[in-house]
């Protein structure tokens, strides 16, 4: 099959590009590296360096790509600085996949996969885990912006016929993932106690996540492949874990000496999150492969070898 990837340079999708790779199909990754490295293109994809926004540049690389599928990652990821500018959130993440919906449509594409985020979406819990009928209710433009995204996936595959696979996320972690940022609390923290340096905790701690290995999400991309109409997806483990179990997984797999220090909560943080992922399972022969320890220990490893620190 010939599949673009966009964002296909960043943490989570290079790994599908992998994947889809392996499995013999022809990739091409669309990424502006303004987040992504170029150390993670996998070197038998066919790489654009493009800012999805560029209408003239994507529309010419559909009109010779001839692309069967779609495999949407690329993002702006960070929750805080959509809250921030809400404006820029909006360019990247909504107007970003309107003009590769226009581009797919007029070149014949009729079938996507897009990296949704179940917290973000689904807000202060009711229920949990929640389950694809929970309400949405996002408190952030990220998890707005992400709603949109499934809403006008709903109405191209309506007037158009693109069929589209929206996958929920929990909170990926693992290898690739970028440790200078805000997000991915486990890569954060493990860049810092590998550098000797002095993690803080937001809060008590007592902040709870569904945290999913990159590798299993790798597999729910693969298997969405072969589903062929609209649906929607969560993929996450279904356990709450707290930071505070975090920190003390990765200061024993790190064999840090630092302690757990508590800082200023942050205003407006959800509290609980955690996904049902009785669907994917059920429809899609999904299931968690990795546990959260061994995800932290592979995770370790991986920061471990690029910086180069001692056992």
């Amino acid at each position: 099959m010939n599949i673009l990837v966009t964002g296909g340079a960043g943490f989570i999708a290079s790994h599908i590009v992998d994947a889809y790779v392996g499995l013999g199909h022809a990739v091409t990754v669309i990424d502006n590296l303004s987040t992504g490295k170029r150390e993670n293109l996998n070197p038998k994809a066919e790489f654009h360096e493009m800012d999805i926004r560029d209408t003239a540049a994507v529309r010419g690389l559909f009109a010779r790509g001839k692309f069967a599928l779609i495999n949407h990652h690329a993002a702006q990821m960070d929750v805080r600085r959509s809250v921030a500018d809400p404006v820029f959130d909006a360019s990247v993440n909504i107007l970003g996949i309107l003009t590769l919906m226009e581009a797919a449509v007029a070149t014949g594409v009729r079938r996507v996969i897009f990296a949704s985020s179940g917290g973000a979406i689904y807000g202060e819990q009711d229920r949990f885990p929640a389950d694809e009928t929970h309400a949405t209710r996002p408190i952030s433009p990220y998890g707005v912006a992400k709603l949109a995204t499934e809403e006008y996936l709903y109405y191209y595959r309506a007037v158009y016929g693109v069929d589209s696979v929206c996958l929920r996320y929990a909170n990926v972690f693992g290898p690739r993932q970028n440790p200078e940022g805000e997000a991915g609390v486990v890569a954060i923290f493990a860049s810092k106690m590998l550098k000797g340096e002095q993690p803080v905790i937001n809060g008590d701690g007592r902040q709870t996540r569904d945290y999913v290995f990159v590798a299993d999400v790798v597999r729910a991309n693969v298997l969405a492949l072969g589903h062929n109409r609209s649906d929607v997806f969560n993929v996450g483990t279904g356990v709450e874990s707290d930071v505070n179990r975090l920190f003390n997984a990765l200061r024993t797999s790190t064999g840090s000496a630092c302690r757990e220090i508590h800082g200023e909560a942050k205003k407006g943080e959800q509290q609980r999150s955690v996904l049902d992922n009785g669907k994917i399972r059920r429809e899609l022969g999904w299931s968690q492969e990795v546990s959260l320890d061994t995800g932290i220990a592979r995770t370790v490893e991986f920061f471990r070898s690029r910086e180069g620190h001692a056992a």
